[in-house]
């Protein structure tokens, strides 16, 4: 019997990201992340409206209305990004973040990259598909180790 080839841990989180990005309710851009330590989970975290409040899904995107290009303004959107959710969801359970890996479907946001480096994130693993190059240089500057992995051709 041949042995079959398995997939790397980063390949192997990056999918489980894209699986947590399909519950997305954001319109514009649908985001998974996974947070790992020692090659097992601790959270997740999908874009989305707060709990408790409607979803873009529901009733409509408020970055849209407001005609706000991607990558400006991100306080005016309902919903919160996939990264800070993990972490809050990580921190909601009592579970620490220290020195964690975190899987992302896109590269963070400078808002997010602020959280990852006050988070202790150590290292971080993502498919671009965002510019925010102030978001790179401040968590290179914090020491985090940053793994590119561009999104396999469909």
């Amino acid at each position: 019997m041949l042995a079959k080839e398995r997939p790397g841990w980063d390949d192997y989180f990056l999918k489980l990201a894209d699986l947590v990005a399909s519950r997305s309710t954001c319109l514009r851009r649908q985001v998974g992340a996974v947070l790992v330590r020692n090659e097992r989970i601790i959270a997740t975290g999908y874009n989305g409206a707060p709990r408790g409040l409607s979803h873009c899904l529901e009733i409509g995107c408020l970055r849209d209305e407001l005609q706000i290009p991607s990558g400006h303004r991100y306080e005016l959107c309902r919903g919160v990004h996939a990264e800070q959710n993990a972490i809050i969801n990580a921190a909601l359970y009592g579970v620490s973040t220290q020195d964690s890996v975190l899987y992302c479907t896109n590269q963070p946001c400078i808002i997010c990259a602020r959280m990852i480096i006050n988070a202790g994130i150590a290292k971080l693993v993502h498919r671009g598909n965002f510019d925010d190059p102030m978001a790179i240089q401040f968590m290179e500057e914090a020491g985090i180790v940053i793994v590119e992995v561009p999104a396999a051709d469909p």
